[in-house]
């Protein structure tokens, strides 16, 4: 009799418990939302060891956000995921791309070129898939070769560049000298260089081109040649309060600061470099951001951590306010006028409706700490001074399709 009570009585736990996992009445099934990040990848040397980007950039960024995201999903019946897929850089992504959308992914971070991301763009429109931009600053992605379906959390170099001439004309420092390298990234970041002097005031009085020529970049002789050519290669320019140089390459950049012939601040991609975050970053809750960071990671957080955390958040925060896992409904969302994220940049981000570029404010910093963050003070605009940032709603090229 009292073997057959213990059996009635366990009997009566389990199926207690089976019970209890079981979805009651009213209880819906946990909704999945699946994302993609699609990268193009191949370790690259920089001037400075310090400089090498870590394997993890812009991945550890988007894992942290779903983290964030299944804090409050787990309350809301959600549940976010992130599937990675590698391509060497210049390669064809179709593939890649349609192994995630096997996989029933519908949210895209691409961090590949311009031309990979558009390569993707209208396929991703006909089976309903939204593309984050989190790595390409290339304008075009935002003008001329525009798409409804992408939206861009990376800023454009016409923002980046604006953000630093503005810090430039606050400090009253309005001549510019610039060298950009020969490759194509180096002058289109001239040519943004430029117009950011003709928007605000600045003057560029000399221009020189440092050609690529394909030696190597790490000699045991490296140093005393350095000291000796950079000299002789500025000695000829103007007269100029800032040499702005244009290095997106990774060719001589970093050995233009105090090695110049004038005793000339450096500013753009060396010395003085406009971004869309900095690791130093401690204002506006950084400081939680980056430490949370650095536990799982080890390190400070970067642009494209960001830019990939940024994106990632943006649809958890869409998830979680239309609670759906439908694609469109959370596009439809984020489209929305009123749609912001907060991203611990001392205001909410919005979204451009002409060409979907997220407005943010621009940090220019050094190796070690923050100088300033654009828009700066006294730069004004009808509807947002971040809108002062690149290519405002007047001047753009964007119909979107």
């Amino acid at each position: 009799m009292f073997i057959v009570l213990v059996w009635l009585c366990v009997s009566s736990l389990y199926a207690g418990a089976a019970a209890a996992q079981q979805p009651g009445p009213g209880v819906q099934k946990t909704q999945e939302i699946k994302l993609g990040y699609l990268r193009a990848y191949a370790p690259q040397l920089a001037l400075s060891v310090l400089d090498v980007a870590p394997r993890d950039e812009g991945v550890a960024g988007a894992e942290l956000a779903i983290a964030d995201n299944n804090t409050t999903g787990r309350f809301m019946g959600q549940a976010f995921s992130l599937d990675v897929a590698e391509v060497k850089p210049d390669a064809d992504v179709v593939q890649a791309f349609d192994m995630l959308l096997n996989k029933q992914v519908t949210f895209v971070l691409a961090d590949l070129s311009a031309g990979q991301i558009l390569s993707i763009a209208d396929l991703a429109r006909e089976r309903g898939v939204w593309i984050f931009n989190i790595g390409s600053t290339d304008d075009s992605l935002r003008e001329e070769d525009c798409r409804a379906n992408v939206f861009h959390t990376a800023p454009t170099r016409t923002m980046l560049a604006d953000g630093l001439a503005q810090y430039l004309i606050w400090k009253q420092w309005r001549r510019w000298a610039l060298i950009h390298g020969s490759h194509e990234t180096d002058r289109l970041f001239a040519v943004a260089l430029r117009r950011a002097a003709t928007r605000f005031g600045g003057e560029i009085v000399a221009e020189k081109e440092f050609t690529d020529t394909g030696t190597a970049r790490r000699t045991d002789s490296g140093v005393v040649q350095i000291q000796r050519q950079m000299p002789v290669f500025t000695q000829d320019l103007p007269d100029h309060e800032v040499l702005l140089v244009a290095d997106e390459s990774e060719v001589f950049g970093t050995y233009v600061p105090f090695r110049t012939w004038r005793p000339t601040p450096v500013a753009g991609t060396a010395g003085l470099v406009a971004s869309a975050w900095h690791p130093a970053s401690e204002q506006w809750g950084g400081t939680q951001i980056q430490n949370r960071f650095a536990k799982v990671t080890g390190r400070r957080m970067l642009s494209k951590d960001m830019s990939s955390w940024t994106a990632v958040r943006i649809v958890g925060e869409a998830a979680t306010r239309t609670k759906s896992a439908e694609p469109a409904r959370i596009a439809d969302f984020i489209h929305a006028p009123d749609f912001s994220i907060a991203a611990f940049k001392g205001q909410k981000l919005t979204f451009r409706p002409w060409n979907w570029q997220l407005r943010q404010p621009i940090f220019l910093g050094d190796s070690r700490s923050v100088v300033s963050t654009s828009p700066q003070e006294g730069f004004l605009h009808q509807f947002s001074e971040l809108d002062t940032l690149g290519v405002d709603r007047p001047e753009t090229k964007c119909v979107l399709k």
